[in-house]
């Protein structure tokens, strides 16, 4: 009898076995329709920005620099460019400091600045001269974001109306927009950098986010932006196809440079200095004409 039971048992696992192997085997079939799908792979937002000046920048521009150097984290500074006249070198420390992008700041004369925006190394590239600069210490705002912080890029719509500002659009948003893998990035998103276009220049501002009505702090959520600072105007003059240099896409009919208008400026002074001596010599000239000839009766003639 207990061998019966042993055989009975034996049976049972051997058939166990079998269909555990047959459901192995089924599982493993697998339709050809239900292939498993590869995913894609996100692309990074690599961009760097080389941030240099020329000689001859005064406090005023130093400042600016270092205003935007705070607010681009991924901004990557070098020491000052000396010839003006070899912007060929700017690619190639573009390239020595792994950056695809470059913010370059001409000065002229102590007092005129010039912004080059460029794509390195290809292009294009925007030149533009800067105006009514403002600085954040100058400012004295009373708005503030933590340093390192990523910023939104708001456009204004009328960079969709023209080609130029479409292209202008595109490098800015690759130069101001910083990557979210930047490695001195923060991952906050408390203020805003504007551009807006106006009398065709580009006007900046930068904005910060408030979340609350700081008179109000237990009151209701109130969205607001506060102005922080820098703040200056673009005027853009050429845009060429290749990084500072190369075939000219875009010049600005309306653009008169600043030498220009400092002439003017003083032939305008000179103009009235002229005037002035013209309307005196005209005065001795009427004087003159007025005065009566001398009467052969006068007293000192008759009694002389």
């Amino acid at each position: 009898m207990a061998s019966i039971l042993k055989a009975q048992k034996a049976n049972a696992t051997k058939a166990d076995l079998k269909g555990k192997g047959k459901r192995k085997a089924d599982a493993m079939e697998v339709d050809e329709e239900e292939l498993p799908v590869t995913a894609v792979k996100q692309k990074k937002n690599k961009q760097r920005v080389l941030l240099l000046s020329s000689r001859g920048i005064t406090h005023r521009m130093r400042h600016l620099m270092n205003d935007l150097e705070a607010l681009l984290p991924h901004v990557k500074k070098d020491s000052k460019l000396d010839s003006k006249s070899q912007l060929h070198l700017l690619p190639e420390l573009a390239d020595l400091n792994n950056c695809n992008n470059t913010l370059y700041f001409e000065a002229r004369r102590h007092e005129d600045l010039y912004m080059w925006a460029a794509k390195t190394p290809n292009g294009p590239s925007v030149k533009m001269h800067v105006q009514n600069v403002h600085t954040m210490d100058e400012l004295k705002m009373t708005g503030n974001c933590l340093k390192g912080s990523r910023g939104l890029v708001s456009f204004d719509k009328s960079f969709e109306e023209t080609e130029w500002g479409r292209l202008i659009k595109e490098v800015f948003t690759q130069i101001f927009g910083v990557p979210s893998t930047s490695r001195r990035s923060k991952p906050f998103i408390d203020h805003v950098l504007t551009f807006s276009i106006v009398d065709n220049k580009i006007w900046f501002r930068n904005f910060q986010i408030m979340e609350k009505d700081p008179l109000q702090p237990n009151g209701p959520p109130q969205t607001s932006l506060v102005e922080i600072g820098p703040r200056f105007v673009l005027t853009p003059i050429r845009i060429f196809e290749g990084a500072f240099g190369g075939a000219t896409v875009f010049s600005n009919p309306e653009f008169i440079s600043p030498g220009a208008v400092r002439t003017a400026m003083r032939r305008e002074k000179g103009g009235k200095y002229n005037q002035r001596k013209d309307a005196e010599e005209e005065t001795d000239r009427r004087r003159v004409q007025r005065r009566r000839s001398e009467d052969e009766l006068a007293v000192p003639k008759v009694f002389g």
